[in-house]
């Protein structure tokens, strides 16, 4: 580990550790089923969506917007730069009670290592009622900046922690 780096978490039979991901980040298909709850309500649901793996980041799901339940996106403008995924736009999501602001992004445009993302939204876990991979109920990634989403199988240390935007 380069000087500044935690020591990472032990990893136990059928975990995997953040710091084994790459830098470049890497881009994977996700087996496991993939759901939205908001405002009391599965907004998002599909086993076709993707995964961003990153150096001391938990992962981070994009899905199709065919899978997001229509009228729960709407456009919050400004965006965001990513030297690996290119230019972000920001949506906040909208329940009949309450709206999430710039709680989901996507890379219209992408760059081409991550071209299958084109259009795909993911979604701060933080301002769901609820997000799951699979029958595990996700934990945000602390910070608030990142939008990785933490279950039993991740282990870290996790960026976004106080102390650790050296990483």
């Amino acid at each position: 580990m380069p000087r500044g780096h935690p020591e990472p978490d032990p990893v136990s039979p059928g975990q995997e550790s953040v710091w084994d991901y790459p830098r470049p980040p890497r881009l994977e298909p996700v087996r496991e089923r993939l759901r939205f709850v908001f405002d009391g309500v599965t907004i998002a649901d599909t086993v076709r969506g993707w995964r961003v793996l990153e150096t001391s980041h938990p992962p981070s799901y994009y899905l199709p917007p065919g899978d997001i339940m229509p009228g729960a996106l709407a456009p919050a403008g400004g965006g965001s730069l990513c030297e690996w995924k290119g230019q972000a736009v920001y949506f906040d999501v909208v329940g009949t009670k309450r709206r999430a602001g710039r709680a989901a992004w996507a890379y219209p445009h992408p760059t081409e290592a991550f071209a299958a993302l084109a259009g795909h939204v993911a979604f701060y876990a933080g301002t769901m009622d609820a997000c799951f991979v699979g029958e595990e109920r996700v934990v945000p990634q602390p910070g608030g900046f990142y939008g990785g989403w933490i279950t039993p199988t991740i282990v870290g240390p996790f960026k976004g922690e106080p102390g650790t935007m050296g990483w």
